[in-house]
This record gives structure tokens, sequence and C-alpha cells, in this order.
């Protein structure tokens, strides 16, 4: 269950790239993809009846960022196509979307007893982690904060991310960044916040983050995880760089709508999955809420959850509407929301939502 979080204002940041153009393009395109329909779609409409995911591929068209859209409703596949970018069946590289993995990996750790629970430190679950130079306060630093990104820390991202990911040791470079605020007070995009989350599931787990990303969400959702970035000391990186097919990010994105199960499975825990979509803190960026790993919004009147990386790849999650939608993006040009993640925004409230029921 996805909880409502109240309204806020939209992105604090520059718009970037163009909105939508205007919508007198889409007769022009229409007739175009009437001519000659661009592979990768399943369409369920006979010969002589208009696909109601037509608007979709119109406007998906329309969209020079835009790789592909995957649309899952009450479980099945609607709607897949390739707009540009790699073949449906390749892994493309889904950015930030690895952060919304490795929170459900930490619930799933939090199922298990692996670790006590959200409000354990580092101190108490990975010490040797914890630097000398650090501030002590590091050292209490909750599995909560880091989900949250409310661990104080200043960030690692925007321009200090190529200083981090140049250092010799990220865990270490992360961890001894001044404090900002108190852990557990404010929203810091930081993607050194999740790659030390991911060290932390390793020192716990026993394992590499990929061999318990392949058993804990791989092989229960009959999902291929390919091995993906490591840091100068072989940790997986925690908070970026994972590659996934479009169909498995939506197989991912349909166990969180079912609340943690999959073909009868369970997963993660339907508790964890509540929890995740319930607004702890929101982003100063896009004004979205965000729970525990999860951004959270409504799109036609209805609660969703999405993970979101950079360039636009998304997974949107509408339990009311039985939605699920995977979308893949040029991973080299930023997506503001007030740009391309704002197009494809419109593009699902305004496009594929109306479709469902046509």
């Amino acid at each position: 269950m996805i909880h409502a979080a109240p309204s806020a204002a939209d992105d604090a940041h520059p718009t970037g790239a163009m909105t939508r153009a205007a919508p007198d393009r889409r007769s022009v395109l229409a007739a175009l993809l009437a001519s000659a329909a661009l592979p990768g779609t399943a369409f369920a409409a006979g010969a002589d009846e208009a696909d109601p995911f037509d608007p979709v591929a119109t406007a998906g068209a329309a969209l020079d960022q835009l790789h592909s859209i995957t649309i899952v409703h009450r479980g099945e596949t609607r709607f897949a196509r390739r707009f540009a970018g790699p073949p449906l069946d390749r892994a493309a590289n889904v950015k930030s979307v690895s952060k919304s993995i490795v929170a459900l990996l930490t619930g799933i750790a939090v199922d298990r007893g692996i670790i006590p629970g959200t409000e354990a430190t580092l101190g108490e679950l990975a010490p040797g982690l914890v630097p000398d130079a650090a501030d002590p306060r590091v050292k209490d630093i909750t599995v909560a904060d880091l989900l949250t990104m409310q661990a104080g820390l200043e960030g690692t991202s925007g321009p200090n991310y190529g200083p981090w990911v140049q250092s010799a040791d990220w865990v270490r470079f992360a961890l001894t960044r001044p404090m900002v605020a108190a852990p557990g007070e404010a929203f810091q995009y930081s993607t050194g916040t999740y790659h030390v989350l991911g060290a932390v599931l390793a020192e716990t787990g026993g394992a590499s983050l990929l061999a318990l990303a392949r058993d804990w969400l791989g092989d229960p959702l009959g999902i291929t995880i390919p091995a993906w970035t490591r840091d100068p000391q072989g940790r997986y990186f925690g908070g970026n760089n994972m590659a996934l097919t479009p169909a498995a990010m939506a197989r991912i994105g349909e166990m969180v709508r079912l609340n943690g199960e999959v073909d009868g499975s369970r997963v993660v825990s339907e508790e964890w999955i509540s929890r995740a979509l319930t607004p702890v803190t929101r982003s100063p960026f896009s004004g979205d809420a965000y729970g525990l790993g999860w951004f959270l919004r409504d799109f036609g009147g209805a609660a969703a959850a999405y993970a979101r990386g950079f360039g636009g790849q998304m997974i949107y999650i509408v339990p009311a509407l039985e939605l699920t939608v995977a979308v893949t993006s040029d991973p080299t040009r930023p997506a503001r929301t007030g740009g391309h993640v704002g197009d494809l925004n419109r593009l699902l409230e305004d496009d594929i939502i109306p479709a469902l029921d046509a």
C-alpha cells in the first residue's frame, strides 16, 4: 500500500531538456506510425481497430531521449517497444534505479534477521567501515538514515561525484565528508550514502552485493542480474550502474506492486513494502516524497511509487491501477523533472493511464 504524501512544489532545478512539444505534432507522428509501425510492440486490437496504446507510441516517438517503454497491466505485458538504444532483450544501465534495488535488498536482510532493524547503526553493524578520521557522529548513522538519504554527511553526487569515484576508497571518502546536518534531519541526495549501505549489506550478509542481489532477487524473480561496477576495494557499486533488461525492471516493479510476492512466492515482506512506500522525507529538487528507497507521488489521482535513474531510467508502480511501467532512456543525458522526466511523467498520466481500459 502506498501512503499518500502532501503536495509540494515542482522541481527546483533548471529545466534542462525541452518539455513535450505542442499537441499538433501528434497528428503528424500518428500518420507516420500508421504507415510504418515501429518494431517491438504487442498489439491487442484487430487489424481494423485502433490500438489503445497508439497515443503512447506517438508520444514516445517524439521524445528523443527515450529508449524503451514496457507496460504491465493486471499482470499482462500490454506494450513493449524500443524507440532507440539497445534491443529490449539486452540489459541497460539503470543508473540510480540501483538505489531502489539496494533498498529492497535491505528489506530482505531485515526480514531474515541479518540486519536487526532499520535503527541499527553503522557502529553496531559494520564498525570496520567507519574511518578513524570520520566525525564521531558517523558511527551513530542508522540504516534508516542511509535508506532515506538523511545521513547528514555532505553528498557525493553532483559536483562531488567525480572526486568521489576517483578516490582510492569510496566508503572512506563518503564517510569522511563533513557533517552538514544531524543524521535523520534532512534529505541530502548522495550516491555515496547508498554505496555505504551496499557495503553494510555485504558485510552483514557475508557475500558480495552481486551475490546477494542474484540470490535474493534474481533467482526468485527469474531475472538475470549481470555483474556491474566495483570500487577500488572490490565492493559492488551500491547506488549506481546496475544493468537490467526492461522486462527485468518491470518484474521488480510488479513484485513491489504485489506487496512483495511473485507467482505466489514471498520475496520481501508486505510490512517492508508498506514501510518503503510510506513518506519519510522529501526531495528538494522534484518536490516528491521519499520513503525507503522509492520516490512517491500521485499520477492521475492515484498514489504511485517510482525508482529513478540518471537520464530517465524509471520504474513506475501504480497499485490502484494494477500498473507497472519500466522506462529506459539515454543514460548520458540529464533528465530533470522539468525536462525529460517531466515528459515521462506526463506520458504516464496523459497517455498510458487513459489507454489502460480503452
